[in-house]
């Protein structure tokens, strides 16, 4: 009797010791599986997303950024916006057109380009909403964009808007150059990410 209820004493105690022990015993090899995890998604996540080149034919080129184009231009107005709280008016990008290639005739030249032009012209078209203190208007815009190949990758080198949205009778507004705004400033970032490799397509 006595040496049952010995063995009864042993078992409770040792059980006890190993249930406590139990979980701290293989705590550190389940964190250290679940880093594991964490650390080969990551690799695998970034080697996808590194796994994307840049496209060297305009048509793939222009297609991949006029898709991200919104985006991008949207990101460098409300960075903007947070820089200069003053800003009332500022544009949000809705959507772009398909790309245009058929080039415009540069006739007006004075001069015979000495190295051979490369450059590509570009059209397309976007809807933008503007919001401003009396409401928000829908705008759409022209947009002429010149490129040029280098041995990285694609380069803008001139980008020009004009106003769509325009009445009938209304004469045509000269072209604006848009280097240095959201679409402008857009696109050269998304160049210099396709560059770079880290695409998501």
């Amino acid at each position: 009797m006595k040496s049952e209820v010995r063995n009864q004493k042993f078992l409770r105690r040792n059980c006890t010791e190993v249930k406590a022990k139990k979980p701290m015993k293989y705590w550190f090899f389940g964190f250290l599986g679940v880093v594991c995890l964490l650390l080969g998604q990551g690799i695998k996540a970034q080697e996808t997303i590194r796994g994307v080149a840049c496209p060297s034919d305009i048509e793939t080129l222009m297609t991949w950024m006029l898709k991200d184009l919104p985006g991008y231009g949207n990101r460098v107005t409300q960075r903007a916006r947070r820089s200069d709280s003053t800003v009332d008016i500022y544009n949000y990008i809705v959507l772009t057109s398909k790309p245009e290639f058929e080039p415009l005739p540069l006739t007006n030249l004075q001069y015979e380009p000495v190295l051979p032009d490369d450059t590509q012209q570009v059209f397309f078209t976007t809807l933008e909403r503007q919001y401003n203190k009396t409401g928000v208007v829908l705008l759409q815009n022209y947009y002429w964009l010149f490129l040029t190949p280098s041995s990285d990758g694609w380069r803008s080198v001139l980008l020009f808007s004009q106003l769509a949205d325009l009445q009938q009778d209304d004469l045509p507004l000269p072209p604006q150059d848009a280097m240095n705004g959201a679409i402008g400033q857009g696109i050269n970032l998304w160049l210099k990410d396709c560059r770079a490799g880290v695409l998501r397509q």
